[in-house]
């Protein structure tokens, strides 16, 4: 079966998954989760990618980025994968690859959809009964985008920027987004978007792509189009159409 092409537009959010071969470990100590992050920060600058949210598991990382081209992703986690494996391999005395394949990414609309996004990655941690609470948890994003600490790595999307006049006021808005659950169907979307290579939005996000990339893809499910996410409580769920080329 041929592989679906991704779907990379410049200027649009992308939420990225790379996973450890087999679902292997790709972190193994403190270092190993500091070494990736410093490369992260030197090739998105380096490329130009903005970094909006992270989280490094033990067995696979997610990344939410903006890239200035549509080459620019790839670009990135070329560089950013080889780098970490060569790493790996001679810390570890071990060959071979690290990562199960290719990684996998999903575009998203950032108007009903980001921060939503945003928060899967971030309560990944909660999710795997890590910790209780993702302030806990070491290695994401979310003790920038929620508790204020530096992380060089990040640059805040607009929407984020959008959610208060102040800075003390976005970082009360975006915990205030964390007092609910993710809803079962809401989490379903965003993974069978990202399974699928789908993007994640409505019919007008859609449209948008299919005017970009030149031409229409397959024919859209009949009926009226789900209600977007709410940022507050995560209801609703994403509409997903096959965008295979």
């Amino acid at each position: 079966m041929p592989r679906r092409t991704r779907i990379h537009l410049p200027g649009l959010p992308l939420h990225i998954v790379q996973r450890g071969h087999n679902r292997d470990a790709c972190f193994f100590a403190e270092d190993d989760y500091l070494a990736y992050r410093e490369w992260l920060g030197e090739a998105t600058k380096a490329i130009g990618c903005q970094l909006h949210a992270y989280v490094q598991m033990t067995n696979h990382v997610h990344l939410l980025v903006t890239p200035p081209e549509a080459t620019a992703v790839c670009r990135l986690m070329i560089s950013l994968g080889r780098r970490y494996v060569q790493y790996v391999n001679r810390a570890y005395r071990r060959t071979g690859t690290l990562w199960d394949g290719r990684y996998k990414s999903s575009l998203v609309q950032a108007d009903d959809y980001l921060l939503v996004c945003q928060r899967y990655i971030e309560l990944n941690p909660v999710r795997a009964a890590i910790v209780d609470d993702p302030a806990r948890y070491r290695w994401s994003s979310y003790r920038a985008n929620g508790l204020g600490e530096a992380d060089p790595l990040l640059t805040p999307h607009e929407v984020y920027l959008g959610l208060g006049e102040s800075r003390a006021e976005r970082l009360v808005s975006y915990r205030e987004l964390f007092r609910s659950e993710l809803d079962a169907e809401v989490i379903g979307g965003i993974r069978m978007a990202m399974g699928q290579g789908q993007p994640l939005g409505d019919a007008r996000f859609l449209d948008s792509i299919e005017k970009a990339m030149g031409h229409r893809r397959e024919a859209r499910p009949r009926g009226r189009p789900k209600k977007p996410m709410a940022h507050g409580t995560g209801e609703g769920e994403p509409r997903q159409v096959s965008m295979e080329l």
